[in-house]
């Protein structure tokens, strides 16, 4: 690790902290809105990419050179650790992660198997390890969470509306609940593993929970997630949840044992802070208007930064991740803008 030029912007801003400049990053900051990434999967598929250490940390190290982001995300995807547990996935183009044998019955629960991290996901742990000697920001892992987990592994693929998935939570309650506990051990081991390889922050993906009411979130998934935060508390790494249309579900995340809130475009820094959210907030440029003008992306950048600043603790980010369609230099262009406008902004702050 390049200790002399370590920046640990994105881990005081983590812990509650103004900042000299307000530290910025991106969901899907690393793959496919960059020809380098594009042109490597003309030769290798995600999961031949992810399997190979050297070529992983490559694709996660090009954006943090490429545009100067204050942290760095690992690249992978949230299937990851679910072949190992008996769930066979394909990640389809243009689909997404396609699951042949749903879920359907307390039977398919009780038949899943559990995590082994050393031997099933190895390679994560060796990227993670090399990455940690190569990088001079913090590195961020992630696991997705069980709702969300759950949800393709009863869809048997991604959703627009989650009928199957809450008919099995509401028709099914026994085997929804085994499920949440088989995943939850699940994403401890994961998360704990790559923390212990050396992940400095886990983000937990809970994409699709804004689907649930705030009650059905209550009573169905705020379990398993407190359960799972309770744990990785004890890790000593900063931890952020990120879902999207999960606005109404702040309040129960400010409650969590979490570090980072991650919000999407719909909801505001002020507005979250207003309805008492003391956690580090993270986001929420619509990822859409990086096709915008210059100015306008100039513009709502700084908004979203002038509020940010308000209160100690706020990160720079999308509110949802990066999309093919983005330029590359308008990526660097916004970071750029990030450290310079909040720097001039946060003068007298620290």
């Amino acid at each position: 690790m390049k200790e002399t030029l370590y920046n640990n912007t994105f881990l005081e801003a983590a812990g509650g902290n103004y900042t000299e400049h307000v530290p910025v990053w991106y969901m899907r900051q690393a793959g496919r809105s960059q020809p380098e990434y594009r042109k490597l999967k003309e030769k290798y598929s995600l999961v031949e990419i992810t399997h190979d250490p050297e070529l992983c940390a490559y694709v996660t190290r090009l954006p943090v050179e490429q545009y100067q982001n204050d942290a760095a995300i690992l690249y992978k995807d949230i299937m990851t650790p679910l072949p190992s547990i008996g769930v066979d996935v394909e990640i389809k183009p243009g689909i997404g992660p396609v699951i042949d044998r749903p879920i359907e019955t307390l039977a398919d629960v009780k038949r899943l198997g559990t995590l082994d991290p050393e031997k099933d996901i190895d390679y994560v742990l060796e990227t993670i390890k090399l990455l940690r000697q190569q990088l001079n920001v913090p590195l961020i892992s992630f696991s997705g969470a069980p709702f969300t987990l759950a949800s393709y592994m009863i869809e048997g693929g991604p959703s627009k509306n989650y009928h199957r998935t809450k008919s099995f939570m509401y028709s099914q309650p026994d085997a929804w609940f085994a499920l949440m506990d088989t995943l939850g051990d699940m994403v401890i081991r994961y998360a704990g593993a790559q923390i212990q390889a050396g992940a400095q922050a886990i983000q937990i993906f809970d994409s699709w929970v804004g689907a649930l009411n705030a009650a059905d979130y209550r009573q169905y998934v705020k379990p398993v997630m407190s359960r799972i935060l309770a744990a990785l508390e004890e890790k000593n790494v900063p931890v952020s949840m990120f879902g999207v249309g999960a606005g109404h579900l702040l309040e129960d995340w400010n409650e969590l044992p979490l570090s980072i809130i991650g919000l999407d475009w719909r909801t505001s820094i002020l507005e979250a802070r207003n309805r008492g959210v003391t956690k580090t907030l993270q986001g929420n440029l619509d990822p859409s208007l990086l096709l915008a003008p210059w100015p306008e992306i100039e513009k709502r950048a700084a908004a979203i930064i002038d509020e940010g600043i308000q209160h100690p603790g706020f990160i720079f980010n999308l509110g949802h991740g990066v999309f093919p369609d983005v330029k590359p230099d308008t990526l660097k262009r916004l970071t750029a803008f990030v450290h310079e406008y909040s720097k001039e902004q946060l003068e007298g702050k620290r």
